[in-house]
């Protein structure tokens, strides 16, 4: 069995070396963060996944905390008035076809971490640049980097084509709450639209503590909800995010009554510029190493798709790792692989570039439509888990027209 290297303990990385241990493949692991680090740790992202990515999980046996974890059976999507008063300009709600979940990743890494040297993997604690994946790719048959922070992912070239932003398009920020009230129709997906402003968005998961619900903000740059700057502290961070709620949302400021954080470390801000890489680093030494997930497509967080996009992506390199058997690992075999990927998330890429924009008037009326349009509306809200689903309808008005009604 060949010998693989791994870079990032993330998602897609430890999903694919736990896989591979599983199917007989030695495997190394690379990271540079500790499983108690991570558990203590900042909250990483909002990291909802759905039925298609969930299923990676479940073949792979890793879906350790499915039964503790609350299910999300629908989503609501609000649009805010444009005009930009606090009022409903439309609503609708549509269940999904099968349940979404959203497990903390300072549960979910540690956890894999600890299974992962459990069943024989070996486990590195580094920081990892040019010189270590030298090493790496010299004892190793094949070496992939899934780890999307860091000045690492910066030596894999942008790829000019497939980028369309050079720039963040969101300022991002995340809360995790304990005492939201529940929606109506109970768990779910609760996606706000503040046209000009950004976007809002919560849904349950499950934490350090238990259940919790996590708010998600996507301000546009320079906007009003550009507005994480001079936020400090823990307390801080709730209070702006309420405030963001009683100036725009005023109907979910009324379910986060009474609310606290989960813990100190269940907040984050930030930004990200999206972009798409090319998959394949030549070394120094002409020895190649192949990117995956984030590490070479990362997507603004506004569709929900960077925990699902990481475990399809686990899903495919694994696929083609076992398939490929004992052949050599090199740039042909490597651009193919990421190609397939490529198969994927070009769709994804696509959509969320398209919400990042100011909606084109056919999605406006496809979006109102679907408030008196259950069918449509449950059409619009299943793309979450393929959004593949989308095309042409979400992208032609031509093909729009035969939805609305």
């Amino acid at each position: 069995m060949s010998n693989i290297a791994i870079v990032g303990a993330g998602q897609s990385g430890l999903q694919l070396a736990l896989s591979l241990l599983a199917a007989g493949y030695r495997v190394t692991l690379m990271t540079n963060r500790d499983a108690l680090s991570l558990h203590r740790g900042r909250v990483m992202s909002s990291q909802c996944m759905f039925h298609q990515a969930l299923e990676t999980e479940r073949r792979a046996k890793l879906n350790f905390w499915e039964e503790d974890t609350p299910p999300i059976k629908g989503i609501r999507l609000t649009m805010a008035n444009p005009q930009g008063t606090p009022e409903v300009a439309f609503s609708w709600h549509a269940a999904l076809e099968q349940d979404a979940q959203s497990v903390d990743q300072r549960l979910k890494m540690p956890g894999w971490m600890a299974e992962f040297e459990n069943c024989g993997g070996r486990l590195v604690i580094a920081d990892v640049g040019i010189a270590e994946l030298e090493h790496l790719s010299a004892d190793h048959d094949l070496v992939l980097l899934a780890g999307g922070k860091g000045e690492i992912v910066n030596h894999f070239a942008i790829d000019s084509v497939r980028t369309q932003f050079d720039r963040p398009q969101r300022v991002l920020a995340l809360t995790y709450v304990h005492g939201m009230q529940p929606m109506e129709n109970g768990g779910q997906i609760n996606f706000n639209f503040i046209p000009g402003v950004g976007e809002y968005y919560t849904f349950p998961a499950f934490t350090l503590s238990g259940p919790c619900n996590i708010m998600g903000f996507e301000g546009l740059p320079g906007g009003e909800m550009d507005c994480w700057q001079e936020v400090y502290s823990a307390g801080q961070h709730l209070q702006q995010s309420l405030s963001i709620l009683r100036r725009w949302l005023p109907w979910e400021a009324d379910r986060c009554v009474g609310v606290e954080l989960t813990d100190a470390m269940g907040i984050m801000a930030g930004c990200l510029t999206p972009c798409v890489r090319q998959p394949v680093l030549t070394l120094p030494s002409g020895r190649q190493v192949l990117g995956m997930a984030d590490a070479v497509v990362l997507n603004d967080p506004i569709a929900g798709q960077g925990s699902n996009s990481a475990a399809k992506c686990a899903e495919i390199y694994l696929q083609r790792i076992l398939t490929h058997g004992d052949g050599a690992f090199d740039k042909s075999w490597m651009e193919e692989t990421f190609e397939q990927y490529w198969g994927y998330m070009q769709h994804v890429v696509r959509w969320t570039n398209n919400l990042l924009q100011p909606p084109q008037t056919h999605v406006m009326q496809l979006l109102e439509s679907a408030a008196h349009n259950a069918s449509l509306a449950k059409k619009i809200a299943n793309a979450f888990d393929d959004p593949r689903r989308l095309d042409p309808w979400w992208y032609q008005a031509e093909e729009a027209q035969c939805l609305i009604s």
